[in-house]
């Protein structure tokens, strides 16, 4: 999924309508969290996370609501099924975005707020609600649908005498010693 600059949705503020960039970018100062302004209406946040160590959301301003995107992680590799049902199961329990699909397999996280929302205390909610869904379900996703990717990078990093500290969480199935 990508943001498309798209002039039809592009916020256009009245005299009588509040400028909901300036509304957004407030925000997003209150939060103090790391962002770009792209173009007017579109964010580019950087979250940070320890588990899924930077988790990067666009924010984009449409005619009727803001658009939320993250990408989370690329078309398994192995064992999409069970990912996908994992991350469908975890959509029911969530707010403001939601897992899904782009055309080949890579999961984001993406959802929609109508733009009475974009206001410091919703957008800080909508942000830790992104960065608490990709954190806590980062190695779990990994585990079901890169196994055997992480497998051969311990067997790799182990054969070479590298650190294997990145691949800890992982341990319990790739660490053969244990």
């Amino acid at each position: 999924m990508t943001v498309r600059d798209d002039p039809a949705e592009r916020p256009q503020a009245s005299a009588a309508e509040p400028d909901r960039d300036a509304d957004l970018r407030a925000s997003l100062q209150a939060c103090g969290v790391s962002y770009e302004r792209a173009r007017p209406g579109a964010y580019l946040v950087r979250l940070t996370g320890e588990h899924k160590l930077v988790t990067t959301a666009w924010l984009v301003l449409g005619q009727h609501s803001l658009l939320v995107e993250a990408f989370f992680v690329r078309r398994p590799a192995e064992n999409a099924e069970s990912l996908y049902r994992f991350l469908l199961a975890r959509n029911a329990r969530m707010y403001g975005v939601a897992f899904a699909l782009d055309s080949v397999g890579d999961v984001y996280l993406v959802g929609r707020l109508p733009l009475t929302a974009v206001r410091p205390a919703e957008i800080d909610r909508l942000l830790g609600c992104v960065l608490s869904y990709a954190d806590e379900s980062f190695d779990q996703a990994l585990e079901l649908g890169f196994a055997s990717a992480i497998r051969r990078e311990w067997r790799w990093r182990r054969a070479r005498g590298e650190s294997t500290v990145h691949l800890h969480a992982f341990a319990r199935f790739a660490d053969p010693q244990r």
